[in-house]
This record gives structure tokens, C-alpha cells and sequence, in this order.
């Protein structure tokens, strides 16, 4: 692994954002990496999450693990706006499931 000094400034401005954050502090690196799991889960549990039994729940949320993963290297190394879009999904998933609370307890009282 290169330290901050072994690198040109000019190399350091072709890495990506999350890159040159990770330079700073390598922490910054996991820290991503776990708000892009904390997004996923939120981003699954508002739009596609349904009651399944234990042992098939651990495998979907595994499955989810890995797959966080794969979208976290790939805001990483290529600069893919992956945190932004699970953010905004999040936000567009929770206004629905609100509307969608809404409109049923609407229904319920007429």
C-alpha cells in the first residue's frame, strides 16, 4: 500500500472522491462501506421486504451483504454514484409506503 507521500498530487486528483477520502483516513473507507449496507437494507425493507421464515431471511440479508459489497467497490474504485441513487430510492420508497399508509387509513375511516 502507497502512503500520501508517495503519490503526486496529480495522481491523487485522477482517484476517486471516496479514494482520496480513503487516503486521509482509511477508515473513511469502511465507514462508506457501512452506510451503503445500512442504505440497502432500508432502500429493500421499504419497497421489497415480505415475511419469510427465518432461515430464509438470513440468506436474503447475506445475499444483501454481498451484494452491498459489490455496489460499495463500485462507488470505490469507479466512482459510481451508488450512495446518491440509494439515498434518493430510500427517500421515493419511504413517500410512497407513507402515501400508501395514508390512503389505507383513510380507507379504513370512510
Amino acid at each position: 500500500m502507497m502512503n500520501n507521500e508517495q503519490l503526486t498530487e496529480q495522481e491523487v486528483e485522477g482517484l476517486t472522491w471516496l479514494m482520496q477520502a480513503a487516503l486521509q483516513n482509511p477508515w473513511y473507507g469502511f465507514y462508506s462501506f457501512l452506510a451503503v449496507v445500512v442504505l440497502t437494507l432500508v432502500v429493500f425493507n421499504l419497497g421489497f421486504a415480505r415475511e419469510l421464515p427465518v432461515l430464509k431471511k438470513v440468506i436474503v440479508y447475506m445475499m444483501l451483504l454481498v451484494g452491498s459489497f459489490v455496489m460499495w467497490f463500485l462507488e470505490f474504485a469507479f466512482g459510481a454514484p451508488i450512495m446518491a441513487v440509494l439515498v434518493i430510492s430510500g427517500i421515493i420508497l419511504g413517500l410512497y409506503r407513507f402515501r400508501l399508509h395514508r390512503h389505507r387509513k383513510e380507507k379504513e375511516i370512510a
